[in-house]
C-alpha cells in the first residue's frame, strides 16, 4: 500500500529512520524509508560519529538525532496537509526578505531587471537585515512607495513598486498575509523635472576627436552611443558576445527564444579591433572569450570623466553615461527607422519605451519645421 511522497499517498505513521555506515566506518548517514519501492527511500542529509571522541562530537551526536525526529515529523505534516487549505509553520520563512530574495532568483528573465533592483531598494528601505512578514502592512508599502519616488525618476519608481506588489502578491497566495497588504496602493512615476540631454550627429563627431584621459572610458562610451548598451551591459560585455562583428545581447526575443542579434556599426567595430590588438600581447589572455571588454571604473567615475571630456570637446550639455544610449534611439529615429526596428535594437519587447522615453523631446531644427507650413504671400489690403 506504501506509495512515493510524489503520489501523495504513504502510510504516515510507517516512516522509519535507517542508516548506512560511510566507506571508512566513522560515521552514519542516516534515511528516511516508508516502503521498498523507487522513490521510497529519502536521504536525511544527517550523520552521526559512530565513536564520537569527545564533548562536541557528542554533542552533535545528541542534536543530530534531534534533527532527524524534527524532519520526520515535518513530513508527516507535509503529507497529511496535503488537499487542505493548512500551511505548515515550517514552510514559512521568518524574514521576509529572504522570501523576496528566493522569489526574485525563481522569477529571473533576462533583459528585465526590475525585481532585482525592487529588492536593492527595498534592502535599502528596510534599514535592517530581518522583517518579519507581520510589518508588512498597507502604511509599510505605502512608506515604500514614498521612498522609491524621492530617490528615482521617470518609471522606475513605478516599475520598482508593480514588482513590489508582484512579491507580495505571491506570498499572500503561499498565505503569508490574510489579505493582500499592497493592493490598494497604486504605483506612482515620478517625471523628472528637466529633459534628459542627448548628443547630435556633429557632437558624436567632436566627442571621438577630442582627447581624454580614461581611454576605457572613451571607448565604451563611444561603443554605447554606437550599440545602444547600458552602464550595467557594457561594464559587463564579453569578448564570447562578439562573434563575425554581431554583438549576441543578453536580450531573449518571446518568439524565438534567441537573444537579440545587434548588427556592429564599423566605428563600433573598429574599438573592437583596437582592442583586440591592445590586449593580443598580454600574458594574460584578457582577451580571451571569457573575458572583460572594457576595464571601468566605477558609475560614479566613468560619469565624471566623460562630464570633463564632453566640456573639453566645447558641448554645453549635461552628459551621463545614459545619454548614449538616448543619442542612440535619437539618430536612429532621426534617420527614419521605425520604431519597432528601434525598440528591438534597444532590447525592448514592445515599442512602448522608444515612444515614451527613447525619443526627441523637441524638434531638431524648428525653423525647418515650421517653413513646412504652406506658403503663400500676404495681402494686407
Amino acid at each position: 500500500m506504501a506509495n512515493s511522497l510524489g503520489d501523495h499517498k504513504f502510510i504516515f505513521m510507517s516512516i522509519e529512520v535507517t542508516a548506512k555506515l560511510s566507506r571508512n566506518g566513522l560515521k552514519k548517514w542516516y534515511y528516511y524509508e516508508w516502503g521498498k519501492s523507487a522513490g521510497e527511500r529519502k536521504a536525511a542529509g544527517v550523520f552521526t560519529y559512530t565513536k564520537p571522541r569527545d564533548v562536541i562530537q557528542k554533542n552533535h551526536n545528541k542534536e543530530a538525532l534531534a534533527l532527524l525526529e524534527t524532519k520526520k515529523s515535518q513530513m508527516v505534516i507535509d503529507a497529511q496537509s496535503i488537499g487542505t487549505p493548512f500551511v505548515p509553520g515550517h514552510r514559512f520563512k521568518s524574514n521576509f526578505l529572504d522570501y523576496y530574495a528566493e522569489f526574485v532568483c525563481g522569477n529571473k528573465r533576462p533583459g528585465n531587471r526590475h525585481l532585482e533592483g525592487s529588492l536593492a531598494q527595498f534592502k535599502c528601505f528596510a534599514k535592517k537585515p530581518r522583517i518579519v512578514p507581520m510589518e508588512i502592512t498597507e502604511n509599510l508599502c505605502k512608506r515604500f512607495r514614498t521612498f522609491l519616488t524621492d530617490r528615482l525618476t521617470g518609471k522606475t519608481p513605478a516599475d520598482y513598486f508593480r514588482a513590489f506588489k508582484r512579491v507580495v502578491r505571491s506570498a499572500t497566495k503561499d498565505r503569508y498575509f490574510r489579505v493582500h497588504p499592497a493592493e490598494d496602493v497604486k504605483s506612482k512615476t515620478n517625471a523628472s523635472k528637466k529633459m534628459k540631454e542627448f548628443l547630435e550627429a556633429d557632437e558624436y563627431v567632436r566627442l571621438i576627436r577630442t582627447g581624454i584621459g580614461n581611454r576605457e572610458v572613451r571607448d565604451a562610451f563611444i561603443f554605447c552611443c554606437y550599440t545602444g548598451l547600458r552602464w550595467c551591459d557594457v561594464k559587463t560585455l564579453r569578448w564570447k558576445q562578439i562573434k563575425n562583428n554581431v554583438l549576441i545581447t543578453s536580450i531573449i526575443q518571446k518568439k524565438t527564444g534567441k537573444p537579440v542579434e545587434l548588427t556592429l556599426h564599423p566605428i563600433a567595430g573598429r574599438i573592437l579591433d583596437n582592442r583586440r590588438k591592445k590586449l593580443a600581447g598580454l600574458r594574460d589572455g584578457s582577451a580571451s572569450n571569457g573575458k572583460l571588454i572594457f576595464f571601468l571604473p566605477t558609475a560614479d567615475g566613468a560619469n565624471k570623466a566623460v562630464s570633463n571630456w564632453v566640456a573639453r570637446a566645447g558641448i554645453c550639455k549635461y552628459v551621463t553615461w545614459s545619454c548614449a544610449r538616448l543619442s542612440f534611439s535619437i539618430l536612429l529615429q532621426d534617420a527614419n527607422t521605425d520604431t519597432a526596428t528601434v525598440a528591438l535594437l534597444l532590447g525592448h519587447t514592445t515599442t512602448r519605451y522608444v515612444n515614451e522615453t527613447y525619443k526627441r523631446h523637441r524638434p531638431k531644427n524648428q525653423a525647418e519645421t515650421i517653413a513646412r507650413l504652406p506658403a503663400a504671400e500676404w495681402n494686407y489690403n
